[in-house]
């Protein structure tokens, strides 16, 4: 086998070849998002391409553990999806197979005797409409969503065809590497309620290193990969429903009012005292209560999240909050019922894989940035890396910075496309590394 320098030349010269396509993909993948639980059009493009270069692949109740899959839509919700995949362009075969909340495929490549090496890429939208007016890239370019009120505002488009492009390139350099690399693409990362049944099917059981990315916005010039030293925010979604009795709004003592128990809960959560040891959140995200003016309300709907430093900070955030939301409920005479529809511990990248990373940065001739030390987001990806490390795995977790004029999770939202083909040069170049054995 010829030496690194041989294969980092043929590895640009492919993904100078093939970033047309990059780009291509990505659009196509903007055009239509889909949701966590519903990307019946993404998984089926993913599988199809996937099959066609030769990869073993996993698709429908293979890739996920049913009854670790958090905050399902509901059945209609589901199926409103998968018939409009299917009049956009979604392959029947393997469309069925996503059906009802079986989204994401892995894809298997075999190259002979030595470890498992895993990627991850996430592929699920956002319930966003996306800003139509002629500033935006998406709209003069013609690849606006068509799917309204929803929009890939947080580059998982971009990290779907960065995985695709991985693929390709991997499957025509396979003599290059040893050992078997699993492409995971993950659905529902947006609320952290996919990775966890990924891991609960034992995907992750077999693998000695795992390796994800995100497009991340970040503002200054020239900065091209990015990386935590310390771990993300730890996070819970919580969705509470509080139960009254209905009267009428003259005869007050006779119902109990649901919407002043969850009033009680909104004041109190955000009061709920900051922990000491490092950096704790709570936001209620969505409130719901009430049918007229008249009428005392017996049904109020709460969605919130709480996030902490680390797992055991997010822990007393999560009690407390529970605590509020019962207590609120007791207050009026009504009940609360609580529903985890997502969660994720910290990620925790594995020094010997951030100084891997610090390494190939250099001699590609790339720029890093270090960002502080507790990251100021939540990835699922822990369930993952956590999976890996039980075991003696490594894990890394590393940014692909990129320019934007709007944050993510914003109408606006969008991203230098000369962020891929980076992207794929680092991951391949991680794959490369870890397969032979380099600076570990």
């Amino acid at each position: 086998m010829s030496s690194e320098s041989d294969f980092s030349q043929l590895l640009s010269d492919k993904i100078a070849a093939y970033t047309p396509d990059l780009i291509r993909l990505r659009r196509d993948f903007h055009r239509f998002p889909e949701p966590g639980w519903c990307e019946v059009r993404t998984t089926s493009m993913i599988a199809d391409y996937l099959t066609c270069l030769g990869y073993e692949v996993l698709t429908g109740s293979d890739v996920c553990d049913p009854d670790s899959r958090m905050g399902l839509p509901s059945e209609e919700i589901l199926e409103t999806h998968y018939q409009r995949a299917l009049k956009q362009g979604a392959i029947p075969a393997y469309a069925q197979n996503a059906r009802n909340g079986f989204t994401g495929v892995i894809g298997i490549l075999r190259c002979g005797k030595g470890p498992v090496t895993a990627l991850r890429f996430d592929i699920d939208a956002l319930p966003i409409t996306e800003d139509a007016s002629s500033s935006h890239l998406p709209f003069t370019e013609g690849f606006l969503s068509q799917n309204l009120g929803f929009m890939h505002a947080c580059g998982h488009d971009g990290h779907t065809a960065i995985g695709l492009i991985i693929a390709r390139i991997l499957a025509e350099m396979k003599d290059w590497f040893s050992g078997t690399v699993k492409l995971i693409f993950q659905p529902a990362e947006e609320g952290v309620r996919g990775a966890r049944s990924v891991a609960q099917k034992g995907h992750l059981n077999d693998v000695d290193w795992l390796v994800g990315s995100h497009i991340f916005p970040y503002s200054q010039p020239g900065e091209q990969i990015g990386v935590s030293i310390g771990s993300t925010l730890a996070t819970t979604k919580l969705n509470a429903v509080f139960s009254g009795l209905s009267s009428h709004a003259a005869l007050p003592e006779k119902g109990h009012n649901a919407m002043l128990s969850m009033a009680s809960a909104i004041l109190n959560l955000h009061a709920i005292p900051r922990h000491s040891d490092g950096p704790s959140q709570v936001n209620v995200g969505t409130a719901h209560a009430g049918s007229g003016r008249n009428v005392i309300c017996d049904q109020a709907k709460l969605e919130l999240e709480v996030r902490g430093a680390n797992t055991e900070i997010n822990h007393y955030m999560e009690e407390y909050a529970r605590v509020i939301l019962q207590s609120s409920a007791v207050m009026h005479s009504c009940t609360c019922r609580i529903e985890t529809v997502g969660s994720a511990p910290s990620v925790i990248n594995d020094p010997e894989m951030i100084s891997l990373l610090q390494d190939a940065v250099e001699d590609l001739h790339l720029t890093l940035r270090t960002p502080d030390p507790a990251a100021s987001f939540s990835e699922d990806f822990s369930y993952l890396s956590e999976a890996v490390q039980a075991h003696g795995g490594k894990s890394l977790f590393f940014y692909t910075l990129t320019h934007t004029d709007a944050p993510g999770h914003n109408p606006d939202f969008d991203f230098s496309e000369e962020a891929l083909p980076v992207a794929v040069q680092m991951f391949c170049t991680l794959v490369y590394r870890l397969c032979h054995g380099k600076n570990l």
